[in-house]
């Protein structure tokens, strides 16, 4: 079980965990929920500072996030052929064993950082911290971070990035944005991913994807792709493109962005639709965070 997020707290045993519940307090008196909030302010505290850290070094950061298998490795492979020789990109990956996708992306001649979570379900800002430490920034332009294959988790926790990206692919089914609010409620940025295999599989309808993706008050982008074959990746690059393009212009104004980080109670994976921003909160409706950075920006 992960003991950072509380996903060993769930609706069925929640009653435990508070009020005059069996398992409300920890040996030394605190409240669990309280512990789980804590927990969750630190990671924010630690997100601001990794995204300043970013910031200092001109680099947009890109949390890319996915069931298991739906291709976001395959998508940086691809994204690394077609942008390699004019963006210069790093990658931190985290899955819960194994350094295979960091091998993937490191014989593209990329760096690439392996997060090993253990049982932990996403990663988080102290994580992505300690992979900051084994990346050279100065010659980077785009740092994608692969988070661990998970619909629910990963969209609750600030890693320092400045832009949420979800895949969601065809042999899924096109109904996981109904299923999964939160998650897609965080994207900046839904990739329709697989769409080779849509005659295979002509259940799956991309409008319907999309429907249910603006049920959910979301006006990201929704780009069908496929990195097979002659599949079209320029949707993707094009809107990288205008990141990269929007990134610099922001900091030339001193400021810095975040994604709508949706997150729930920390006791339980209620799908609550609800976003943190520093302390105030917005209901069901997509937007950027811009803020003014902390840091003074100096050119590499």
């Amino acid at each position: 079980m992960c003991n950072t997020c509380g996903c060993n707290v769930t609706p069925g045993n929640e009653h435990l965990v508070r009020g005059d519940g069996k398992l409300a307090t920890t040996e030394d008196g605190r409240t669990a929920v309280t512990v789980l909030k804590g927990l969750l302010s630190e990671n924010d505290h630690q997100a601001a500072h990794n995204r300043e850290h970013l910031d200092r070094h001109e680099v947009l950061a890109l949390n890319l996030m996915s069931s298991p298998g739906a291709g976001k490795t395959s998508l940086l492979e691809a994204t690394i052929d077609a942008l390699g020789q004019d963006v210069r990109i790093a990658v931190i990956e985290g899955d819960l064993e194994t350094e295979n996708d960091a091998e993937r992306i490191r014989a593209k001649g990329v760096q690439a950082v392996q997060i090993a979570t253990g049982s932990a379900c996403h990663l988080d800002a102290h994580l992505v911290h300690e992979a900051l430490h084994h990346i050279d920034l100065h010659d980077i332009d785009i740092l994608f971070i692969e988070n661990v294959g998970n619909l629910v988790c990963p969209a609750s926790f600030d890693l320092g990035q400045h832009r949420n990206v979800a895949l969601l692919s065809v042999p899924e089914g096109d109904d996981k944005p109904a299923k999964y609010p939160v998650m897609f409620r965080s994207a900046d940025l839904v990739l329709c991913s697989k769409a080779d295999l849509l005659p295979v599989l002509p259940e799956f309808q991309p409008e319907r994807a999309e429907r249910y993706l603006r049920d959910l008050a979301s006006a990201a982008p929704f780009e069908v792709i496929s990195t097979r074959g002659d599949g079209d990746l320029e949707p993707w690059l094009q809107w990288l493109r205008d990141e990269l393009h929007t990134q610099r212009a922001r900091l030339e104004q001193g400021r810095s962005t975040r994604p709508n980080i949706q997150q729930h109670s920390p006791g339980a994976h209620s799908e609550t639709g609800e976003s943190h921003d520093h302390g105030h909160h917005h209901h069901g409706h997509h937007h950027h965070h811009d803020q003014s950075a902390h840091a003074h920006h100096h050119h590499d």
